[in-house]
């Protein structure tokens, strides 16, 4: 169980989320939406304990994350594992070396100052790979790669760190909607076969009403909605997107997941 209460995380005089307070059960597929500049991804970070709070506790199992320092640190970000919208991957390596740098938070020091990279987790670098039709891709260098096929990458490092949250921060801003599509059925995968939690930032109400199972509104750093996607009412995501309703309510919907694609059948991109 992930509780979040009373979190607030200020830059200045600026409160980039400001008392939001919330419980999220194992196994969910939560969507956070929100105009741009709501506080979607700096709560994202908070949690991950990228971005510092300033005030209020995260706790997660009984855990008091906002306490954790040194490994109790880098190994809550490891069980909280993060996907970013620009893949944050390195360019000039390979796609499994990529994909292995998720392990290096269960790797002794000596190991991960070498790179000495065992062969079980080798192995489970290559089952992650297989499981997004990327296996075939491993020796490649990532930056000659789609956006589709580097955040699918990126997702395939986030589950060898064998997390219990998942924290995609807008994962398709960047993609076309064929790729979107693609990256948000490996997201879907990942949560029904595994049982991981997902929590993800997302523009879209058309995505987030098709993917996920709760939706959280955000709107100048506050949750101001927390239920069903069936709740959000037009006139509530017009409350939450302003100006920007037209935008991201008029768009033509991607179609919705046939249930849960089967792994390893992803598309290439």
């Amino acid at each position: 169980m992930l509780v979040v209460e009373g979190l607030t995380c200020r830059f200045g005089t600026k409160a980039a989320v400001d008392s939001a307070s919330f419980e999220i059960a194992p196994g969910g597929f939560v969507g956070v939406i929100g105009r741009s500049g709501a506080g979607k991804s700096t709560l994202l970070r908070t949690i991950n304990r990228l971005a510092t709070p300033t005030e209020g506790r995260i706790l997660f199992d009984g855990v008091d994350v906002t306490a954790l320092r040194g490994k109790e640190l880098r190994q809550w970000r490891a069980r909280a594992a993060m996907i970013f919208q620009q893949f944050n991957l390195v360019g000039r390596l390979d796609v499994l070396t990529n994909v292995l740098m998720g392990r290096l938070a269960a790797m002794p020091a000596w190991r991960s100052l070498t790179q000495t990279w065992p062969e079980e987790d080798k192995a489970l670098a290559m089952s992650a790979l297989e499981q997004f039709d990327m296996a075939s891709l491993a020796a490649q260098r990532t930056d000659q790669l789609s956006g589709g096929q580097q955040q699918r990458v990126a997702i395939a490092r986030a589950l060898v760190q064998q997390p219990d949250l998942i924290l995609a921060d807008e994962p398709i801003a960047s993609l076309d909607p064929r790729n979107t599509k693609i990256v948000m059925d490996a997201l879907l995968r990942i949560n029904k076969h595994f049982g991981i939690t997902v929590i993800c930032n997302l523009h879209s109400l058309d995505l987030a009403r098709s993917y996920c199972d709760r939706l959280i509104g955000m709107a100048a750093g506050r949750v101001v909605f927390d239920g069903a996607p069936s709740a959000l009412t037009e006139h509530v995501a017009r409350e939450l997107y302003d100006l920007e309703a037209s935008e991201v309510m008029g768009g033509v919907p991607l179609p919705a997941p046939e249930g849960v694609p089967a792994l390893g059948t992803a598309a290439a991109a």
